[in-house]
């Protein structure tokens, strides 16, 4: 047994030296861990404030809260929406006389959508009807649509369906048997006649042939544009789906209230902006809470260059132009009230925001528009950069600098340990031959021992 020559426990002081060797080393290493570990914990924790910040505040500028919203009397005329262009403002009148339809056609009966139809090609021509004339829309392609030997009435919707004309097609069994539908897209110039070219070997396809003065379909309902005015001024328009007919507004008429104008009126947001302000002052504080800790004399993060750059970037806010095509007086956050105080904290001044919003109501809900500028977008910008893992000068550069470092570390305390322990095998095996000398030795000495003991005793 190792140790039994000497007395000392050999395996024991193989393990101590070798772990005396390294043990510092290790320490220190470990200790940079508990370091960079409690770097990447601050820094992990203000990207997420910062996430939170930038979604919270991007859906509520997507939600419209904060903008004029548009609202109609007669909700059985139209809906209105803002189309994000501009900021309209103020109130107007409509008028709608005709709702935009497309043309709608029924062939004559079947006795089942089972039924077959003949052979040959369907082709629909688009233009306008009307009428018993049909002018063709040239620039409007004509499309073809095969019909083979054994094809049903169903299958012909199918095909009409798969076409990709624009023109629905469906199976309506009616009172007077099965008959196929046809029912194209909005507008006037949108109306359609369907020829059929049939195949001599397996007629009856013309049976389903349509031209506003031939054929045996019904025309449910004519093409045609829609018709309103505002304010007395007449539009038409192709769809009933209708984008700046007012600058900044997206109408979608369904219904008709000629002679009985309606009225088009914008909410006023001044309430919500303010009450959003005063959340995205206590939001920008928790961050700047955060980050003044973080970057403060003794702080985790008082030296990374990332923290520092997104606390310049967050003391620049309120006077940064968020508005740079603006003419009124809402440019900037400052003009919506933000301000920075001497500790590094923001603060929120209602008066000079109720007085941008009396002096420029439009321009401070423009502010609050989902674009490429406004109060989103340079929240945003701040955030996208912070977060920029290629930017090594961004928060998210310093956690993947600090996660690579902690790579390193680990990579060393694994080859430490890897040296520590070949270092104890190499000492455990040079004090196994080292015990071995000492057993013969000691056994040496014992022998003589034992012979100087019986020399003296024979003496005796």
């Amino acid at each position: 047994m190792l140790g039994a020559g000497s007395g000392i426990d050999m395996m024991a002081l193989a393990n101590n030296l070798a772990k005396a060797q390294f043990e510092a080393r290790t320490a220190r290493l470990n200790d940079k861990t508990d370091t960079i570990n409690t770097k990447i914990s601050a820094a992990s924790d203000i990207r997420s404030m910062l996430l939170g910040l930038d979604t919270s505040l991007g859906n509520l500028v997507r939600s419209g809260s904060l903008s004029a919203t548009p609202s109609i009397a007669n909700t059985s005329v139209a809906s209105a929406t803002l189309s994000g262009t501009t900021q309209p403002k103020g109130t107007y009148s409509l008028e709608v006389t005709n709702i935009a339809k497309g043309q709608q056609l029924a062939s004559t009966a079947y006795s089942a959508s089972t039924d077959t139809v003949g052979a040959g090609t369907l082709t629909l021509r688009f233009g306008t009807v009307s009428g018993t004339t049909f002018t063709e829309d040239t620039g409007h392609a004509a499309v073809n649509i095969t019909v083979n030997t054994g094809d049903t009435l169903a299958d012909v919707a199918s095909s009409i369906n798969s076409s990709g004309a624009g023109v629905t097609a469906y199976i309506a069994n009616t009172a007077s048997g099965a008959q196929l539908v046809l029912k194209g897209p909005e507008g006037a110039a949108n109306g359609f006649i369907l020829e059929a070219a049939e195949d001599v070997a397996d007629p009856g396809l013309s049976n389903l042939a349509w031209t506003p003065s031939s054929g045996s379909g019904t025309l449910m309902a004519n093409a045609q544009n829609a018709a309103y005015s505002i304010d007395g001024l007449s539009y038409t328009s192709a769809s009933n789906k209708i984008t700046d007919p007012v600058p900044g507004l997206k109408l979608q008429l369904t219904g008709t209230n000629t002679g009985s104008p309606t009225t088009i009126s914008f909410s006023n947001p001044s309430d919500n902006i303010t009450g959003s302000m005063r959340d995205l002052t206590d939001a920008l504080n928790e961050v700047m809470s955060s980050l003044n800790a973080a970057t403060g004399i003794g702080g985790e993060l008082a030296t990374d260059p990332g923290a520092r750059a997104l606390k310049q970037s967050m003391t620049r806010l309120s006077g940064t132009t968020v508005m740079p095509n603006a003419t009124g007086r809402a440019k900037t956050l400052a003009d919506l009230g933000l301000s920075i105080q001497r500790d590094g904290t923001f603060a929120l001044d209602t008066d000079r925001l109720s007085s941008t919003m009396a002096d420029d109501p439009e321009g401070v809900a423009a502010m609050f528009t989902n674009g490429l500028y406004g109060v989103y977008a340079t929240i945003n910008k701040v955030y996208r950069s912070a977060t920029s893992s290629t930017n090594t000068n961004s928060l998210a550069g310093s956690i993947t600098k600090y996660s690579k470092e902690l790579t390193k570390i680990s990579e060393n305390i694994s080859d430490f340990a890897d040296q520590q322990e070949k270092l104890r095998a190499r000492l455990a095996s040079q004090f196994t031959a080292s015990e071995g000398r000492i057993a013969v030795l000691k056994s040496t000495q014992d022998m003589l021992k034992n012979q100087i003991d019986a020399w003296n005793n024979s003496g005796n």
